[in-house]
């Protein structure tokens, strides 16, 4: 089983899920969004498997500070160029565990997936 998980490092709710994870013994890859970048066919993919609205943040600051032009009439498109453009707008963190995609952080829903 191999567990990618995919953040930014200073985020608050990155760093609770890395804990979870170490604290149970989960063995994972780290993709660092800042050092890295988001890749738009990766993320076209969890669009489709989850649905722009679950993945693209609209609360953070980043997508609120965008013009309004770029926050109207969006799709799944615009969402994977908005969010490759600007990868804090990801909601995080995002992990790919076998086939299953699991976005944010609710420990009882991490329990069940890594049961």
């Amino acid at each position: 089983m191999t567990t990618h998980f995919y953040g930014i490092p200073n985020c608050d709710t990155v760093k609770k899920a890395r804990k979870w994870l170490e604290a149970n013994g989960v063995a994972f890859t780290f993709h660092d969004y800042k050092k890295e970048g988001a890749n738009a066919d990766k993320l076209t993919e969890w669009v489709e498997k989850k649905g722009w609205e679950v993945l693209l943040n609209k609360r953070g600051t980043t997508f609120r500070k965008l013009d309004d032009s770029d926050k109207a009439n969006i799709d799944a498109a615009k969402a994977v160029t908005l969010m490759t453009q600007n990868p804090s707008m990801i909601k995080r963190p995002v992990v790919e565990l076998d086939g299953d995609l699991l976005v944010g952080f609710k420990e009882d829903e991490w329990s069940a997936a890594f049961s």
